[in-house]
């Protein structure tokens, strides 16, 4: 199975060689779907070859279903689109480029960022994306550190009432594991700290607000998403954080 995924590129190239264009049928992947599966399957697949943990065949399959489950779709389902798509390679490929710019934002959004100060221009917005981090993480037992940590302290006070939206998607958790994600806001008005936390125990996209008080500039927005190892099963697992954001917004918007 882990063969027949591989080779799929040059199967894809292949059938739209010899198989003309169609109308796309009931049970196959929007183009706006495949683009987001796809983006995410090379994502794992770069991950197999980059990490040696992965090389083996029952950890890259469970892998490769967590990509499955994180867009709500069956492996047939996948193949299935991936046969169409072969057979109208014009919109593959149209498809594929799109893929490609996600990657290499992806791989940017990887690298380490500037510090953690945010511009006194962007205090000045109405709305604006904060998040000083790399906007992937992945959470696995062996990490030194299993989470994301971040500190904003603006160049000049975010203005009062300014209310704050954390909002990240997970994907690869299980039933039954003995520890989740865990994450934790906290903004800080001069001598008062607001707070909210919360565990995440299943796949989906989750948002966390605070909306800071009134007649208090805000001074200080920290706090992380993190994993427990404690007496962890060190088998393997991964679970994965991607799409975050911080988003400021003012009080009035």
């Amino acid at each position: 199975m882990l063969k027949r995924l591989s080779i799929y590129g040059v199967m894809l190239w292949e059938v739209g060689m010899f198989a003309g264009c169609g109308k796309m049928p009931d049970g196959i992947l929007s183009e706006k779907d495949m683009q987001a599966v796809l983006t995410d399957m090379l994502t794992a697949e770069t991950m197999t070859d980059a990490d040696a943990e992965y090389r083996n065949d029952t950890v890259k399959l469970a892998l490769y279903e967590s990509v499955f489950r994180k867009h709500g779709i069956s492996r047939a389902m996948y193949d299935s689109s991936l046969v169409w798509y072969g057979r109208n390679m014009d919109v593959y490929m149209k498809i594929y480029d799109r893929v490609t710019a996600d990657l290499d934002r992806r791989i940017y959004m990887l690298g380490n960022l500037p510090p953690e100060t945010a511009p006194a221009d962007l205090v000045r917005r109405d709305s604006t994306d904060i998040w000083p981090r790399r906007l992937m993480a992945v959470f696995h037992p062996k990490a030194l550190f299993n989470g994301v940590v971040f500190d904003v302290k603006p160049e000049v006070p975010f203005p009062s009432g300014s209310a704050f939206v954390w909002s990240v998607r997970v994907w690869g958790l299980k039933e039954g594991m003995k520890y989740y994600p865990e994450l934790r806001l906290h903004v800080e008005q001069s001598d008062t700290v607001l707070t909210i936390s919360r565990q995440i125990t299943r796949d989906g996209y989750y948002e966390s607000a605070v909306q800071s008080m009134p007649a208090r500039q805000v001074e200080h927005v920290y706090g992380y998403i993190w994993m427990n190892t404690a007496d962890a099963d060190r088998t393997g697992y991964r679970v994965y954080a991607d799409n975050i954001r911080l988003m400021r917004y003012n009080y009035n918007r």
